[in-house]
């Protein structure tokens, strides 16, 4: 309607019509109507009837035509087609009923549904035609509606208002103030009529979860990174609206001041949030006016956004206000009549691979982060890696050794087998199997590390138990154990009171020296990116963090105290062992 510059029009719906009409610029009103079809015009496709070939008899839909019958019976062949009557055209298709063939016309003037209606009726249906839009005869509204070539006009009832449509945008002055769904109604009513109009309205501010719940409930850390939405009751109040200049209707509140204003352009975030201060909307309408002036499709604009920190919270000062921060915000036209705004944010500054200083002993990583806490948490928890594996190797290797060395036989023989299949199992593909599909199923790090710890365990376990048959087969055999056996000791005591004791020296010995290997190991398995991973810190998953040559070589201060400590720690544990071993060993004693 805007492109043809007509004021009303009417649409037919399936069983009504519809009435839309501009009632001031960019605002549109949509009324039902009762409509019946009264006729058609232009070149309309007419039924004229249908031919049956059983019969060769035709029943016609309206006045009967002479001799179409028979031109139908001789010409109507096959399911579809066309014939020519007395220089009219008269096409056929397959009808309903079998053997019958509905034949068509195309007829250029009127064609009545119903009454025909006289020369004046046409008349004035012609001139509508031209001009578009509703016209009355004899005191009876008509509407038409237009399909290619052909006109069809329809006796309509009396309006009724269903809908205002409007291509003006609504902007509050107050950021947050949310306005009831029969506000805008309500609004382009009251221009329309020229009275005052009473609606509602309610406040939303966004703040930071911690600020909306009581002190001292919730988690810290996760409260201080959330926003609520905490919406005031709504407020009843009188408002008046006038044009304020071209294309802007501007509405105020019961003392006069402005509340908000019908604009034509349409500023919201990317997500289509309301959220945004009506000042920057403002400036950036008034540029995209500028840009639309001087055909330009790109623009900058200066502004000022609020500060944000670490946490993502907003910043506010002593007094509550956001702390504010210029920025250039780049506007784009994408498409014809939308724009995309984009500005950078910084959310916080970092310290990104910084080297070391007075601050950063050690420097920091490539997330900011200080390197010498990290290596300090992170050999926290490779020391723990170990300590656990080797535990539970250790305690699986101690109850199947034990119990193969005593009972020996087809025991024996069974726990042996199933050590050979543990030492044939190949642990690496594994890890890496178990790693993809820990990446698949986006296992936490905080969980891949015991799930890691429980399978480098029971893939051990085989070393520490043929370690343990081997001295029970040597031990059981002693005096005091034909002594238990004797004095009635039961099994279980004798293997875990009397024999195990005896094989400490060595577990202790492989216990320690089984340690140091375990954190190389996990060191490598977090390298290769396949046991913990980042953000959760091990020292593996720190010489991860530069694993390129160059990062190697300029960032050599993040891997090589790293690489030192889990030297010193195999080193140290492999002394410990060797330690150990000659204190427990009887023959060193004498």
């Amino acid at each position: 309607m805007l492109s043809e510059g007509t004021a009303e029009e009417v649409v037919l719906g399936e069983e009504n019509a519809y009435l839309i009409k501009e009632e001031a610029p960019h605002i549109f009103s949509l009324s039902e109507l009762a409509a019946e079809a009264v006729a058609s015009a232009g070149n309309s496709t007419v039924k004229v009837g249908t031919f049956s070939n059983i019969g060769k008899k035709m029943e016609f839909e309206g006045e009967e035509i002479k001799g179409l019958a028979e031109e139908a019976a001789k010409s109507a062949k096959g399911p579809s087609g066309t014939f020519t009557f007395e220089g009219q055209e008269y096409t056929y298709e397959k009808g309903a009923k079998p053997k019958t063939v509905d034949i068509y016309t195309v007829q250029d003037g009127f064609v009545y549904t119903g009454e025909e209606l006289d020369a004046g009726f046409e008349k004035a249906a012609t001139e509508a035609m031209a001009a578009g839009g509703l016209f009355t005869y004899k005191n009876a509204q008509y509407g038409l509606s237009k399909d290619g070539e052909r006109y069809d006009f329809f006796a309509l009832g009396e309006p009724v208002l269903a809908r205002l449509y409007t291509t003006y945008t609504l902007d509050t002055y107050e950021t947050g103030a949310v306005v009831t769904e029969d506000f805008r109604t309500k609004a382009l009513q009251a221009y329309l009529t020229g009275e005052s109009f009473s609606s509602g309205f309610q406040t939303v501010e966004l703040k930071d979860a911690a600020e909306s719940e009581e002190e001292g409930s919730g988690e810290e850390g996760e409260a201080a990174a959330e926003k609520t939405a905490v919406a005031s009751e709504v407020t009843e109040e009188e408002f008046t609206i006038e044009a304020s200049g071209e294309d802007t209707l501007l509405i105020k509140d019961a003392e006069g001041n402005p509340f908000a204003e019908f604009g034509m352009i349409s500023v919201r975030r990317y997500s289509g949030e309301d959220s945004m201060e009506y000042s920057l909307k403002k400036q950036v309408a008034d540029k995209i006016d500028e840009m639309l002036a001087s055909g330009e499709k790109k623009g900058t604009l200066t502004v000022n956004i609020p500060e944000q920190n670490e946490e993502g919270a907003y910043i506010r000062d002593e007094d509550g206000n956001f702390v504010m921060e210029e920025t250039e915000m780049k506007i784009t036209q994408r498409l014809e009549g939308e724009y995309v705004l984009n500005c950078d944010q910084i959310l916080y500054k970092i310290d990104r691979f910084a080297d070391p200083s007075s601050k950063h002993v050690l420097g920091t990583d490539g997330d900011g982060f200080d390197v010498l806490a990290r290596i300090m948490y992170g050999g926290r928890v490779s020391l723990m890696v170990g300590f656990v594996v080797v535990f539970i190797e250790t305690l699986l290797g101690v109850i199947m050794g034990g119990i193969a060395g005593y009972f020996g036989g087809w025991v024996d023989n069974l726990i042996m087998r199933l050590v050979d299949i543990f030492y044939c199992i190949p642990s690496l593909p594994i890890m890496i199997i178990l790693g993809a599909l820990m990446d698949a199923a986006k296992v936490p790090a905080s969980q891949r590390i015991w799930v890691m710890m429980a399978v480098l365990g029971v893939l051990g376990w085989a070393g520490v138990a043929r370690l343990v048959r081997g001295q029970i087969l040597s031990l059981r055999e002693q005096e005091f154990m034909v002594a238990t056996e004797a004095t009635g000791v039961k099994v279980r005591s004798r293997i875990f009171r009397h024999l195990i004791p005896n094989v400490m020296p060595q577990l202790i010995v492989s216990a320690t020296m089984g340690l140091g290997g375990v954190i190389l190991l996990e060191s490598t398995l977090s390298f290769l990116g396949l046991g913990v991973k980042h953000p959760l810190a091990t020292w593996g998953t720190i010489i991860n963090s530069v694993t390129t040559a160059s990062a190697m070589e300029h960032y050599a201060f993040i891997w090589i105290p790293v690489g030192l400590l889990i030297c010193l720690t195999v080193i140290a544990f492999n002394f410990v062992g060797d330690g150990l071993r000659d204190a427990y060993d009887p023959k060193a004693k004498r």
